[in-house]
Formats: structure tokens, sequence, C-alpha cells
């Protein structure tokens, strides 16, 4: 029986990856419903290729563009309310939820709800409100398998195994654009070096994300929810050739790591087949031509944004969802050309230092702190030495 997929955030990075998986295997998935933001060019192509029965665009205008460009045959919706329709519909077995950002949290709460499994992308949806997703999780018996390579990497490791003879995680890192810089030689980097990824092809806000460490911060958060695991034991490694994608280390002093070479495509299908594995005409993983694999600590002082994650985590409640929206700004801020790069983390703190946390939120004070950190972020003035 094909699993039936309904991809948020189809146009970008794992968007796209996911549907080259489907295209592997047109026996094994099909394609129900599709939503992205604003490329209607792509989105076209891809109803043309995929034929799925609902889209969902981010304005009225570009879901009139796409109606009119596609033809008939599809139904054609926008807005929040779109997303929501797209993550519920009731011809889907799985919601792969790609969508960047704080935007991915109501329809990946949705699609829980409707009994959905999850393929999750979406780190922000556990860094924001893991509490509330995992119990909602629970509650519906559905099951949130990782899409990131990291967390992917982990799930694969503990397979089979009993919690309780985990004695910690290690994420790696790839330590991004900016990993062989000093850190006094930061302040004067453009934005085309911090999008330069040494390993891996993503976009945009989670390259940026990657030279500042931030995204290794937020998959801590987030691997403290997937995998039931105190922040004392998680650990992140930078690990330059992003080979092993991360570890688990058991108390008997074993640790089993999932190796391959960087290719989004290995996780999202696996989330995808779980349990199964089919083939991917993947690159091989040739340990003898790489010769070596290096790792260096994930020093805090070089990396605040990875200390502050840290802190937001162990803090809880509604800091976690200060950090990511401070974040998300910052980063906006950052690629506008409007603050340099060492500002990011500087807003994010200054946003921090500021947030009166509440311990234990509903979603809608959540989305409050939420909406309160991106005004905060917007008028933080910066440091004009920094500049």
């Amino acid at each position: 029986m094909k699993q039936r997929i309904a991809l948020l955030g189809s146009t970008g990075s794992i968007g796209k990856n996911t549907l080259a998986v489907v295209r592997e295997h047109p026996d094994q998935f099909e394609v129900v419903g599709l939503a992205a933001g604003s490329n209607v060019q792509e989105m076209v192509r891809q109803i043309r290729e995929f034929s799925p029965r609902i889209v969902s665009m981010a304005s009225p205008e570009a879901a009139e563009q796409v109606r009119r460009e596609a033809g008939p045959g599809v139904r054609v919706v926008c807005g929040e309310e779109g997303v929501l329709e797209v993550a519920t519909h009731p011809g889907a077995s799985i919601v792969v939820s790609a969508i960047v950002g704080s935007r991915g949290l109501r329809p990946t709460l949705a699609a829980i709800r409707a009994g959905k499994t999850i393929g999750l992308a979406n780190k922000e949806t556990l860094v924001m409100a893991g509490s509330i997703v995992m119990r909602e999780a629970e509650k519906a018996g559905v099951s949130i398998l990782p899409v990131d390579s990291e967390h992917s990497a982990i799930f694969q490791c503990l397979n089979g195994e009993r919690p309780a003879d985990v004695r910690r995680i290690i994420l790696t890192a790839s330590g991004g654009a900016f990993r062989d810089l000093p850190r006094e030689a930061l302040g004067s980097v453009t934005r085309e070096q911090a999008l330069t990824h040494p390993n891996w092809s993503m976009g945009a806000k989670v390259t940026i994300d990657s030279a500042t460490m931030m995204n290794k911060g937020l998959e801590v958060i987030e691997a403290r929810w997937l995998f039931d695991m105190p922040y004392d034991r998680i650990d992140v490694v930078i690990h330059p050739e992003s080979i092993i994608h991360s570890m688990v280390e058991f108390r008997d002093g074993a640790v089993m790591a999932q190796l391959g070479t960087p290719d989004m495509r290995v996780p999202i299908q696996y989330a995808l087949s779980y349990p199964e594995r089919l083939p991917l005409p993947a690159r091989p993983l040739d340990l003898i031509s790489l010769g070596a694999l290096h790792f260096r600590p994930a020093d805090f002082s070089r990396y605040p944004c990875l200390r502050m994650a840290y802190e937001a985590g162990r803090a809880g409640g509604t800091m976690p969802a200060v950090l990511n929206a401070a974040n998300e700004v910052a980063v906006e801020r950052f690629l506008a050309g409007e603050i340099p790069f060492l500002a990011i983390e500087e807003v994010i703190e200054r946003v921090l230092s500021k947030h009166v946390g509440i311990s234990d939120p509903t979603l809608e004070e959540i989305e409050e702190a939420d909406r309160w950190a991106r005004e905060q972020a917007k008028a933080c003035p910066v440091n004009p030495s920094a500049v």
C-alpha cells in the first residue's frame, strides 16, 4: 500500500528532496497535497509532475496564479487555513512538515490531531512547543519521525535499544561557513560568505543558522523532546566532514554512529519508508578515500548562539519560543543587510534578557511570546562598534 504524502514547504530544499525520493519510488509513494509560499512556477511544475489533490499557497494572488496556470483537476487554497487543510487532508497518511520557522507549528499540530504520521523537518515545532506537541502526539497515538539528518541518525542508533541504557547522545555539527575563521574575523563577513555552506545544500535561513551554530542549538532542544533526554546528556561536537551524522553513547561505553555522505534524501526516505529501507541512488561512502575524520569541541565562547539555546532550553516554558523568534528576525535583518553577522547573536541575547518567561504556557501564550519577541528583535538596536 502506498504511503500518501502531504508535503508542507514543497518548494524549499527539504520539499524538493522529498519529491526526489517520491520520483525514485512512484510505486511506494503518492503525493496527495502540497503547500508552499510564493514560488508559483515551481509549484505549477510540481503539480504537473505529481498530480496532487490539493495545493496551498501563501497569498490569494499566488493561489490564483497557480489556479490559472495549473488548470483544472487540483483544488487550490491559500493562507493559514489553506495550509491547515493540506495538513489534515483525509487522503494523506503522512505529513512531511518542512515549512521553515514558526509557521510550521500550527499545521503540524493540526496534522497530529488528525491522526497523521509526522515526518518532522520543521524543528521549530518542538523548539517552541515541545511539551504540547509530544503530549498531543501521545494522545493521538501518532509517530513523529525525524527528517533532520542528525535526529534521523540518533533515531536509527536507538532502534531496538533500551532508553535506560543510553548515557548520552552526541549531535555532530559541520561548523558552518566560518568554522575555520577565528572569531575576531567574523565582524566583517558578508551575506554571500555566510550563505556558502561547505557540505550541505540548504535554504538561506538554515545556512545562516549553521554559521552561527543556532541551528545546532535548536536541534539540541528538538532532541530533548524527540528522545526524552535531559540537556546534560545531549552534547555537540564539531565534525567538519559531516560523515558521522550523530552518535549515541551507551552506559557500557559502546558508541553507535550513523554514517553516510551528506545527502538529505537518505533521512527523508527513511522517515517515509520506516521501518523498511528502500534503495536510493546515492553516492556511496568511501572511507578509504576520506582517510580520516576530524572532531573538535563546540566552544560556547566561540558560538554564543549554542550557549543561549542550551540556556533557553533549560529555562523551558516560553524561553525557547522567544529564542527562536528573535533568531528568525535577526537572521532576516542580516540577510537584508541591516545588521552585521555578529549582531545576530547580540539581538537574540538582548531579547532573551528582557523576557519574563511563563513556565507552563498554553499554545496561545507561546504564540504571544513569539509575537512579542519578533517586535523586540525588529526594534533592537545593535552596538555600533559591531557594524
